[in-house]
């Protein structure tokens, strides 16, 4: 993959508590309705880094008048996993926060989870941690860490007064199990773990596989914030994109499926706990994943990265 980039550092903030990283791809309204919540409703002054990953629909013009972030232009779309990770030459703070461009951020959203985080290494209760945001969404997905309310499926039906004036009612309990984003790890665990993994390009289940390589690290403290709310409009971007097999890339990855992994390891969605959750998988999802894994196997073909050395052509 070859590709050109040029960096475009406006930000004037001074001594920013975490770096915001947001890619794009033609999503102009979306991204400046993102841009906007995060001016008006940030408690604590933020790095905020786009990433314009191959846009022509007036982004980049618009990111160069707007003058108030940092951003990277890249000259075709090169997937979300390697743009985000571009983006980390940017970063000026000791936190790095992943977020989508069609997130709409409520007011005060960053003060409980930085709160949070800087509680963790002040005490060093936790040196190394995952924190999430809670997403707020129009509809109901089966993940148990979204509060489901439906303030608008997109930005011509978005209720954003009546969401400003009843958003608090929607706080929830902690929830463990930190995944989706927005996504908050400390930079050194960022870059221990490499960032986002592109295999897993254009990005379906780089957010999975970024909690699972934190987990084979040893960290075990993955919080979701239950009072840190952002409305969410739901794959604005990621929906144009072609499906491709990174659930199986998932598997043939870990031994284990994405699904058993935020069930078993990582309960998404359970209330939080200090004693924390018993990590134990039952026999049977060990042997159906192990045959599930031989199976595909067969028919699907993975990145070279993910193939044994003995298996890898190129060497």
């Amino acid at each position: 993959m070859s590709f050109l980039f040029s960096l475009h550092p406006h930000s004037k903030v001074s001594n920013p508590a975490a770096t915001l990283i947001i890619p794009t791809w033609n999503n102009k309204p979306y991204l400046q309705k993102c841009l906007e919540s995060l001016a008006k409703h940030s408690h604590y002054p933020l790095q905020t880094i786009v990433v314009v990953n191959g846009s022509n629909d007036g982004t980049i013009a618009w990111l160069e008048q707007y003058q108030k972030v940092d951003f990277i232009v890249i000259d075709r779309n090169i997937g979300i996993c390697p743009a985000v990770n571009l983006a980390r030459s940017m970063v000026k703070t000791p936190f790095i926060i992943y977020a989508n461009d069609d997130m709409y951020f409520l007011p005060r959203w960053d003060k409980p989870l930085l709160d949070h985080a800087y509680t963790l290494q002040k005490e060093r209760l936790f040196p190394f941690f995952m924190l999430s945001a809670t997403m707020i969404e129009p509809y109901e997905s089966n993940n148990p860490a979204v509060v489901v309310a439906d303030f608008g499926r997109d930005l011509n039906t978005f209720k954003e007064a009546q969401l400003l004036a009843s958003y608090q009612d929607l706080f929830r309990e902690d929830w463990y199990g930190s995944t989706w984003p927005p996504v908050l790890l400390p930079t050194p665990l960022w870059d221990m773990v490499g960032g986002f993994s592109i295999e897993f390009n254009p990005g379906f289940y780089s957010d999975p596989d970024l909690s699972m390589k934190c987990w084979q690290l040893k960290v075990r403290y993955f919080r979701g914030i239950g009072n840190s709310l952002v409305y969410h409009f739901v794959s604005k971007s990621t929906r144009r994109l072609r499906q491709v097999f990174n659930k199986d890339y998932f598997l043939f990855k870990w031994g284990i499926s994405s699904k058993d992994f935020t069930t078993y390891v990582l309960p998404r969605g359970q209330a939080f706990t200090l004693q924390g959750i018993k990590n134990k998988i039952p026999w049977y999802v060990h042997w159906k994943n192990r045959f599930k894994r031989s199976l595909k196997s067969f028919f699907i073909r993975y990145p070279s990265c993910l193939l044994p050395q003995s298996a890898n052509k190129d060497e």
